[in-house]
């Protein structure tokens, strides 16, 4: 399946882009966008953007997008047990 959406060739004057930057460009907003409302896995990012996890996870970092999006309960999780394994390491 899929889906195409026009843009006026104007936008892409202005924004000084090419077709195939510009293309790649909302794919990623789109896709970014759905991973954080929790729509799509990052599985699923990569395969559409044709990339591996990790080159997702960097894509989205780089357009603005939070990777890891802890509540504030496993923030508070994840840095007590830093604490725990940093004064582990710390008598060793």
């Amino acid at each position: 399946m899929s889906i195409n959406v026009a843009f006026p060739e104007e936008l892409l004057v202005a924004a000084r882009e090419s077709d195939e930057s510009f293309a790649r460009k909302v794919k990623i907003y789109t896709l970014g966008h759905l991973y954080a409302e929790g729509k799509i896995s990052s599985g699923i990012g990569a395969q559409v953007l044709g990339c591996d996890k990790w080159e997702f996870y960097r894509l989205l970092s780089e357009y603005g997008f939070a990777v890891i999006d802890y509540t504030a309960a496993e923030l508070e999780m994840e840095a007590k047990t830093s604490r725990e394994i940093a004064a582990r390491v710390k008598k060793s």
